[in-house]
């Protein structure tokens, strides 16, 4: 089965980056054929430093790598060095209505919070299109908030299959309902939109900071604790086998301790966890030369992907002559 996704270079990563989709993708190596790429184009609907994007582009493939992509079973790459994603970006673009992009949930969320509304964002989904459709996946590991994303390829495909014969394999989303949206420290979803997010790497200090600062009633030292709704718990909950859960259940209902003790429980648990993954971090950010080497062959394989599809595209649609 192939396995394909994605995520922007938009700054540094957060427990929703992980545990909506990255996590799955590294999970999904093991038994799968995976496909994963750094959608730097995408980044350009909200970035404009070159510089900056830059970056953020070699630090995103230096997270990925240090979270466990493997090169050697997962085809990597940055989405700018497969041109053909623009070709057919192009193409499928005149298979896609206007109201189909008019009610995607993505722009009306991102012009809401201010940002330009521009062609860029407007097509996003069309983008996005290409590079699920480029690579003929099965599954496509997504949060809730990106099933829409999915579903959008999915009928621009049926339309253009509709005109073209059977050229697009049409993908299925997959959503680890456990973890489908990752609570932020204010309850709404993490993500750095909304500026509650809890980043995998960076100092010690720095994240006890933010985990200090999660919402959570105002209860008493000695009283119960509700844990179901509490953000403290939920975020742990992803950390935590089912043993582990309920032995943190028994600590909020038994009372005695305030929600700061779980604030400091939940930092030690993520710190641990990621304790293997910052160390993998620290080499990739000392051999960047290599880094760049692996994003350079991931690209070479997508690219024979890439041809064979574009190819029977180009022939369909009358572009090759």
């Amino acid at each position: 089965m192939r396995v394909f996704t994605g995520i922007q270079p938009s700054g540094d990563l957060h427990l929703g980056n992980y545990f909506g989709s990255i996590k799955q993708m590294v999970d999904a190596q093991e038994q799968n054929e995976t496909f994963a790429f750094i959608a730097n184009y995408h980044a350009m609907t909200s970035l404009s430093d070159g510089e900056r994007l830059r970056e953020l582009t070699m630090q995103a493939a230096t997270d990925f790598l240090a979270l466990g992509i493997d090169p050697n079973v997962s085809t990597f790459w940055v989405q700018s060095d497969v041109k053909e994603v623009l070709e057919l970006y192009w193409a499928l673009s005149s298979f896609t209505p206007m109201g189909l992009l008019e009610r995607a949930h993505s722009y009306k969320d991102k012009t809401a919070k201010g940002i330009a509304a521009n062609h860029s964002l407007f097509s996003y989904p069309v983008l996005m299109a290409a590079d699920i459709l480029l690579f003929s996946p099965d599954v496509i590991p997504v949060g809730k908030d990106q099933i829409q994303h999915v579903e959008i390829a999915r009928d621009i495909a049926i339309k253009f299959n509709n005109e073209y014969g059977e050229i697009f394999k049409l993908p299925e989303y997959q959503v680890a309902e456990n973890v489908a949206t990752v609570p932020g420290i204010d309850g709404q979803k993490m993500s750095k939109s909304y500026g509650n997010t809890v980043n995998i790497f960076g100092e010690e200090k720095k994240q006890l900071k933010t985990i200090k600062k999660i919402v959570t009633e105002n209860v008493p030292l000695e009283a119960p604790k509700e844990y179901e709704e509490c953000n403290v718990y939920n975020m742990a909950k992803l950390f935590l086998n089912e043993q582990e859960c309920v032995a943190l259940q028994e600590r909020y209902t038994q009372g005695g301790e305030g929600h700061g003790h779980f604030k400091l429980y939940l930092h030690d648990v993520i710190w641990e966890y990621f304790r293997p993954y910052r160390e993998r971090r620290a080499y990739f950010e000392k051999n960047q030369d290599e880094v760049r080497d692996i994003l350079n062959s991931g690209a070479a394989k997508a690219r024979v992907v890439a041809s064979e599809l574009i190819e029977k595209v180009r022939s369909v649609t009358g572009i090759k002559y």
